[in-house]
């Protein structure tokens, strides 16, 4: 089978395309055909192995898997002996933002973990894209407790992350305000955004406006520079661990000084993210934004453009097959 294969961190230019052994499933694995997959900013930040504390993760000196990928969609090819909830011809999707291989056209995945049917009405690419992004947004919002009519800020509301944050706030019933550049602000007003505004011309940090959340899902502010926003008892979460690991630090002082809380979002459960994700695609509630479409050949470019921080939405991986794959 074709895979994309990395022997050493570093740039996308480490990527090679190759053919490597199509994989078996164990016995409580299903092999999946993968039809799309996505680059994100886990991969980016895999591949060159940044920050350095991902090598105790991924590979000290080299990485341990040289396949790269967190999120997929695709048609289950096989089955082992001892799984029971899917069989030959389902049309799934997943996640496991540890890796899971999906930068091929073959990959295994155990039973039980983010692993659940495509619902009807979305497709392969459109599946695939709905995860990552969903998933540490879905996580932001457990971190806290959303009630409705609150007021909350997503800035980068035009990435994976903040693009899903501001539908599933919605969701919830929040008032959202959001921050994006000037070319993406009638996509963020179309997914529910109440007010947004548009970084290129204004600084959001300067507004009078006071939320009881403010959510940076880009990493590219700070809870200095959003402390003056949030309402006493307000709380910042950050995607991003910040200037010298500070959102860490803030996470375990703020609760006990000062009436304004840093909290940090370390995600867990990939599969309630995936599961609830299912059930509001079904719904109609919550559709993922794609930016660009790449084949697996043109992989590198694909990671230059997620490198440039710049994508909107996500950006999606077609896997073509033939008859020898």
């Amino acid at each position: 089978m074709k895979a994309i294969v990395y022997k050493k961190y570093g740039p996308p230019d480490v990527l090679q395309l190759k053919e490597v052994e199509k994989p078996t499933p164990k016995d409580n694995e299903v092999l999946v055909r993968v039809n799309a997959t996505t680059v994100n900013r886990t991969d980016s930040a895999m591949i060159r192995a940044k920050p350095f504390i991902m090598r105790f993760f991924t590979g000290l000196f080299k990485p341990n898997n040289p396949i790269l990928g967190t999120e997929f969609a695709g048609k289950i090819e096989a089955v082992g002996k001892d799984v029971m909830s899917f069989k030959v011809g389902d049309k799934v999707f997943g996640l496991n933002d540890n890796g899971l291989s999906s930068h091929a056209q073959y990959m295994t995945i155990l039973e039980d973990k983010a692993l659940t049917i495509i619902p009807e009405n979305i497709t392969y690419e459109q599946a695939a894209a709905s995860t990552e992004g969903a998933h540490y947004a879905f996580n932001f919002i457990n971190k806290v407790t959303i009630k409705s009519g609150q007021k909350v800020l997503v800035n980068g509301a035009s990435g994976a992350i903040g693009s899903a944050a501001v539908q599933l706030l919605k969701y919830f019933g929040a008032n959202v305000d959001a921050v994006c550049n000037t070319k993406n602000i009638e996509l963020v007003k179309s997914l529910g955004a109440d007010k947004v505004f548009d970084y290129t011309k204004e600084d959001f940090t300067k507004d009078d406006q006071k939320y009881d959340f403010v959510f940076d899902t880009v990493g590219k502010s700070s809870f200095a520079k959003c402390k003056p926003l949030l309402q006493p008892g307000g709380i910042y979460i950050s995607s991003e661990l910040g200037y010298m690991a500070q959102n860490i630090f803030f996470a375990l002082v703020t609760p006990v000084i000062g009436n304004k809380k840093v909290r940090f979002p370390l995600p867990v459960d990939c599969k309630r993210s995936v599961l609830f994700i299912k059930k509001l695609i079904e719904e109609g509630k919550f559709k993922a934004v794609i930016d660009r479409k790449y084949s697996l050949e043109q992989i590198v470019e694909a990671y230059k453009y997620v490198e440039t921080g710049q994508k909107t939405g996500n950006v999606v991986i077609t896997v073509e097959h033939n008859s020898k794959t």
